[in-house]
């Protein structure tokens, strides 16, 4: 299993949503569309039916749409062989891991050309939803009647959990999970089957996969392929296994064809993945604090140790490959927390909300039912949000995710205290794997200055509430200097580095482990955070339920609207068309590029912009094969649709299901969509198919991918 606790921090700090529904907004559940969308969708030049997209009964294309180690990113299937397509930028933590100085697959890129050479990718997995269902009534009808109000949160988990256990005790091999819809008010049951004999088949090198880099990062035009090729194994019964020579590429129920015929203008599109979170429920109350208070936090702390690495980065090859994936992770957050601020003040968003907040109001004069419950729904909301705000817990606790991610030593002490030692008092293989994970290629001098510079911004920021105990120390014995006391810590711990820790591996003890000052360190931050979920108890029950009613509030005074459930990492459609946009004034944006542009763009003397050598031959010689039209090479397009992070790598098909594309980005003038739909700017960033089976073929000469799949001219 590969451990990243980026992901489960993170997904710590996401609210559940809402919007309006519209032709082309909206993350639908596929089991919803035959009731709500398969009339629009055809309306709009869908050829579908519902039971093609999603079914039970028969293979379909929702059997060829997967989730990437468990929600993380999205993917689909290509061929009857398990080949899989999603992004590079999915793939390039497991690039990386492969990667050394001598094998740099992230400079040169990666191409097996039998399946012989195939990479097993270490943690990886593969996900598919076998189906879902309707459970609400079956979980609510479960929760005892007598529960008081109090332990009525805790009742509802235990019976979630029980039903999930019941399920799994009688379905071996599949995986349960109960999701909450609209805020509690339904409830429905995902089945899945996982793989985890993943390997890397092929990645372009970063200069196609990432080109652009972070200058071109939530923008258009966009010119980068960013896609790669992963293959699912399984065992001679084609079903889920560990890693083994002995398992054979897997047999899907349904795999997507592939068009090479183009897109134009106004083109139906419909998207399937995974995405992650939406706050599109989030008040104006809520809106202001995240841009006041929470996105300017982020920024500060990605930025700090976008620096930091970067520096290092460009002094040392080794240093370079070991912290690339982390770099770009930080560079992603750290620009949509910036533009998605931006996007707030420059669209108005709160204002907007809090005119639809006082229509809301309004409209509750017309019930006949709940009306004085529900006309407290948005006071309440004020006074939560002003206690959070006062109280400044949710700035601490975000402080503290940022620093407990970012820096090594405390992850590494974490890890050794929480997976911990078998009964032998030899280390788990968990805690084995967590630790090679963290020692892999990297640098103490790295992890030392990352973590001075995140606990001088908490020290700075907090000087009474939500200090960590070690904060005294610091104050007292070191006169306030946190370099100093990161310095003793570095001195004294087995976890600084690699050596060390080894070193303490060799004849382990707990003892020396309880008295290590890292562990001892990373034991008051756990209780600092743990402080800050404890200060929530107290209004943290009242915003779950005014959620909740909130919620059904709207669906009663806007009985007419089709609403859908915020995107929670299960399942979602979205459809929509080809389009292009105007972002300000004066300013318009086709919606396709061309390989025209890259070398437009051509600059060997910045990274993000140096084309391949290769690729200017083919482009001098208009070698396109039949990837091209009427001499021109497509390389990314638009379209309107709904996606939100997690929906990376998903499937981009036109009318007949077929691929056109790969979903990879979103445009900065609409970073504010996860709380906010704007129809009129909010664009899907693709890349086009044609291009990435011309990389394959023309460029990597590893064609005989290409016969794997059905190809439609």
């Amino acid at each position: 299993m590969k451990f990243s606790n980026r992901a489960i921090f993170f997904l710590l700090l996401l609210i559940t949503a809402l919007p309006k529904a519209k032709a082309d907004e909206g993350m639908w559940l596929p089991i919803l569309i035959n009731k709500y969308n398969i009339g629009d969708m055809q309306r709009l030049g869908c050829k579908l039916t519902a039971e093609q997209i999603y079914s039970i009964n028969q293979a379909c294309i929702k059997d060829a749409i997967v989730a990437l180690d468990h929600g993380g990113c999205s993917g689909s299937i290509i061929s009857e062989k398990g080949l899989l397509i999603t992004n590079h930028h999915c793939g390039y933590d497991a690039i990386a891991e492969e990667s050394s100085v001598e094998k740099d697959y992230l400079t040169n890129g990666f191409w097996a050309m039998r399946l012989e050479e195939e990479l097993p990718l270490k943690g990886k997995s593969v996900s598919f939803l076998k189906r879902m269902e309707d459970v609400t009534s079956l979980i609510l009808s479960s929760v005892p009647v007598e529960v008081s109000r109090e332990n009525y949160p805790l009742a509802l988990q235990q019976t979630i959990d029980s039903i999930q256990a019941d399920f799994q005790d009688r379905n071996e091999g599949y995986e349960a999970s109960i999701e909450a819809m609209f805020n509690g008010n339904e409830y429905y049951l995902f089945v899945y089957e996982t793989f985890t004999d993943i390997r890397m088949v092929g990645a372009p090198p970063s200069n196609i996969g990432k080109f652009g880099g972070e200058t071109d990062n939530w923008s258009w035009p966009r010119h980068t392929g960013d896609f790669c090729l992963l293959r699912i194994y399984a065992n001679p019964e084609n079903k889920p296994a560990d890693y083994s020579g002995e398992n054979q590429p897997y047999k899907p129920e349904y795999f997507l064809p592939i068009s090479l015929s183009g897109i134009k203008e106004n083109d139906f599109a419909f998207i399937m993945g995974y995405p992650g979170m939406t706050d599109r429920f989030l008040t104006s109350y809520g809106i202001r604090q995240k841009l006041e208070r929470l996105n300017p936090i982020d920024s500060l702390m990605f930025t700090d140790q976008m620096g930091i690495l970067k520096k290092y980065m460009a002094s040392d090859k080794a240093l370079q490959i070991a912290y690339a994936s982390r770099y770009a992770y930080l560079a992603n957050f750290q620009e949509k927390a910036i533009e998605e601020s931006k996007a707030l003040r420059r669209l108005n968003v709160i204002q907007i909300r809090q005119e639809e907040e006082d229509k809301f109001q309004s409209g509750l004069k017309k019930l006949t039912f709940n009306r004085n419950l529900y006309e407290q729904v948005i006071p309440e909301f004020e006074k939560i949000y002003k206690s959070k705000m006062d109280s400044r817990v949710d700035e601490a606790e975000r402080f503290l995710m940022n620093l407990l991610d970012g820096s090594r030593i405390f992850r590494a002490a974490w890890y050794a205290s929480s997976l911990g030692f078998t009964d032998d008092g030899s280390p788990s293989d968990d805690l084995r794997e967590a630790m090679r994970q963290e020692y892999k290629n990297q640098d103490e001098s790295v992890d030392k200055e990352i973590t001075t510079r995140l606990l001088e911004l908490y020290y700075q920021n907090f000087k009474e509430n939500f200090r960590p105990e070690f904060f005294d120390e610091i104050d007292k014995k070191y006169k306030g200097d946190v370099a100093k006391w990161v310095d003793r810590l570095y001195s004294k711990s087995i976890f600084a580095n690699k050596e060390q820790y080894e070193k303490f591996l060799r004849n382990p003890s707990m003892k020396k482990l309880e008295k290590d000052p890292a562990a001892i360190a990373t034991i008051s931050l756990i209780i600092t955070f743990m402080e800050t979920q404890y200060s929530k108890v107290a209004w943290q029950e009242k915003f779950d339920s005014t959620q909740m009613l909130y919620m059904a509030a709207l669906q009663n005074v806007y009985p007419e609207r089709k609403f859908y459930p915020d995107a929670n990492s299960t399942l979602r459609l979205t459809y929509g068309q080809v389009k292009s946009y105007k972002p300000t004034d004066a300013v318009s944006y086709a919606s396709q590029t061309t390989l025209k542009g890259i070398l437009e763009k051509d600059n060997p003397q910045q990274e993000d912009f140096a084309v391949p050598a290769k690729l200017k031959q083919l482009y001098a010689a208009k070698d396109y094969g039949r990837y091209g039209k009427d001499g021109t090479l497509y390389v990314c397009f638009l379209t309107d649709n709904d996606i939100t992070g997690g929906n990376s790598g998903s499937a981009v098909m036109n009318a007949r299901g077929e691929l056109i594309g790969v979903a990879f980005d979103g445009n900065s003038e609409a970073l504010s969509s996860d709380i906010m739909f704007n129809e009129a700017l909010q664009r899907t960033i693709c890349v086009d198919i044609r291009y990435v089976l011309f990389v394959i073929d023309k460029f990597a000469g590893a064609g005989y991918l290409i016969n794997e799949m059905k190809i439609s001219e």
